[in-house]
């Protein structure tokens, strides 16, 4: 009798996986940290910890999974989980954050440079006023491929409503559909980008304008990737059968993290794409 559950909360058992997710993301990091610094066993500890990083995400999500189908995801369980995923995106709202704060310091309280060679040179005998970008520099036409990945990612963004919605009225089908449109707009959203970079005047190294773009950009582009993974994982379990109306957390999950990939890249395409490039020569 005292071992009968008599509350809503699932008491998780002993379980290894964030010990060696742990271990992992420091073996990512520093492995990272040690390759870029041409340390011969960098690149090995990079490989490693990414394996290890990888591993776990598949085996615990799979835990995850596993509790819900076996009913141990109670309604108490349901609402913790989305405060986790809110917090969760919470902090990634800090972390673009940071790559807006460095751009605006940039662009508000800019030094004179001069762009030599795809170099940034330091002016100091007052011949050249500080602007923004800076001087040299070609920017991207923000109507163009920018503005084409703007409507491509809204669309997106009502994609997956749909396939939310037909998921909650119990259409099966039209989860599926919303769910192809929305992995196959993120798929070319990401193919227009990796050409836009192909295609950019300017290098990430020697000026701040170049760093701070492909910064704020990149890793953008990087959440697009790791968001279009999400949702393939949610359109493999939806022909699995695992969602219903009544508990499809790990779909509206994935839905939440989409629509803050779009309103990010709002801000980026105002912010960084026609204010940070506003007066200076666009590229073709």
């Amino acid at each position: 009798m005292a071992a009968t559950k008599n509350h809503d909360y699932h008491i998780l058992p002993p379980d290894q996986w964030p010990l060696i997710g742990a271990f992992s993301a420091l073996a990512l990091t520093g492995g990272g940290v040690m390759w870029m610094h041409a340390n011969p066993y960098g690149k090995f500890v990079f490989l490693l910890g990414l394996l290890g990083v990888l591993v776990t995400m598949f085996s615990w999500w799979g835990n995850v999974i596993r509790e819900g189908k076996a009913g141990d995801h109670t309604p108490v369980v349901q609402l913790h989980l989305r405060y986790g995923m809110i917090l969760f995106i919470a902090s990634e709202v800090m972390f673009f954050v940071a790559w807006f704060w460095a751009f605006f310091s940039a662009a508000l309280f800019p030094a004179p440079l001069e762009i030599v060679d795809g170099a940034a040179t330091l002016v100091t005998d007052g011949s050249l006023v500080a602007q923004w970008p800076p001087k040299g520099i070609e920017v991207l036409d923000p109507f163009g491929f920018p503005l084409l990945n703007t409507f491509i990612l809204l669309c997106s963004g009502t994609t997956v409503t749909w396939a939310h919605h037909a998921l909650i009225h119990g259409d099966r089908e039209g989860l599926k559909r919303g769910l192809w449109c929305t992995i196959l707009l993120g798929l070319l959203f990401t193919s227009i980008q990796a050409y836009e970079y192909a295609q950019a005047p300017f290098a990430f190294k020697g000026n701040m304008y170049g760093a701070t773009f492909f910064m704020a950009t990149g890793f953008h582009g990087a959440h697009v990737i790791i968001g279009t993974i999400f949702l393939a994982v949610c359109l493999i379990r939806s022909y699995k059968g695992d969602f219903t109306p009544k508990q499809h957390f790990g779909f509206e999950a994935a839905a939440w993290y989409w629509h803050f990939v779009d309103v990010v890249w709002l801000f980026l395409f105002v912010s960084i794409y026609v204010w940070g490039g506003w007066g200076a020569p666009t590229h073709g």
